[in-house]
């Protein structure tokens, strides 16, 4: 199987494994990825998820021979946008627990899609990424027009997509589009480290932290604190927030359950 999916804890490791081929994504892949996405989301065990690629390649997008093998059989309406890119950028994005990206080398065209949908991307110093949709003909996907503008403004994003050259790591950095940069034979640790953190965390907050960030990308002020106050509502009936409050109070240390 091309994707691997592991439980350590409360943190599952969701990993493209398909590192001859800088893990391009075929069909299976792409089916495979959304199932682990989904499986980790609907396990409560799991409070944190982290997203990376094996060998020297974090993932290159497509597939370009399978790619070619569907235009010759006809495929030009590239279908696989609606029935496996979509569905897998909202499964990142609805996710009711953190996603951490982490980027072990080249993140190009869909590849680099899937980290900007993760809630945080750690680059290892030998990382970049690509929006190399241009190089073969084609606009955006996997909601790179949606997610890159909102990382690094809509001037940088159109320069990523329209010159189609790649940002290396320390770059992105100071673009706003890795939240860190590590050593390279650090990036598995330091995901790690960052992963039990926040699954050690309120995770029904962060969960509700991603629904009110999402209808509010692209809502009214008005039903932005709709949103919030639904939010709120729920989180205020929760254990954590009731157990928070206590120990706030007490100068005490809480531990959070997701409850």
């Amino acid at each position: 199987m091309s994707i691997r999916y592991d439980v350590d804890g409360a943190v599952a490791t969701i990993t493209l494994d398909r590192p001859d081929a800088l893990n391009a994504l075929t069909v299976e892949m792409k089916v495979a990825l959304r199932e682990a996405v989904e499986r980790a989301a609907a396990d409560d065990e799991v409070r944190a998820v982290v997203l990376t690629g094996a060998g020297r390649g974090f993932c290159v997008g497509q597939d370009l021979r399978e790619h070619a093998d569907g235009l010759a059989a006809g495929d030009t309406d590239l279908n696989t946008v609606t029935e496996h890119y979509n569905p897998i950028v909202l499964a990142l994005t609805s996710c009711p627990k953190p996603v951490v990206a982490a980027v072990n080398g080249m993140a190009a065209g869909a590849g680099a899609s899937l980290a900007f949908a993760c809630d945080f991307r750690l680059a290892a110093d030998t990382a970049a990424f690509l929006m190399a949709f241009a190089r073969v003909g084609l606009g955006p996907d996997t909601g790179a027009s949606w997610t890159l503008q909102r990382l690094v403004g809509y001037g940088r994003a159109m320069a990523m997509l329209m010159l189609a050259e790649p940002v290396a790591a320390q770059h992105a950095l100071e673009m706003g589009l890795v939240n860190a940069v590590v050593a390279a034979e650090d990036l598995p640790g330091a995901a790690r480290e960052l992963a039990v953190k926040l699954a050690a965390g309120p995770t029904t907050a962060y969960a509700g932290i991603k629904r009110a960030m999402n209808v509010a990308a692209t809502s009214s002020l008005a039903d932005a604190l709709d949103t919030e106050a639904e939010v709120q509502a729920a989180c205020g009936r929760t254990d954590d927030h009731r157990n928070a409050t206590e120990a706030f109070l007490a100068k005490q240390q809480v531990t959070f359950t997701g409850r």
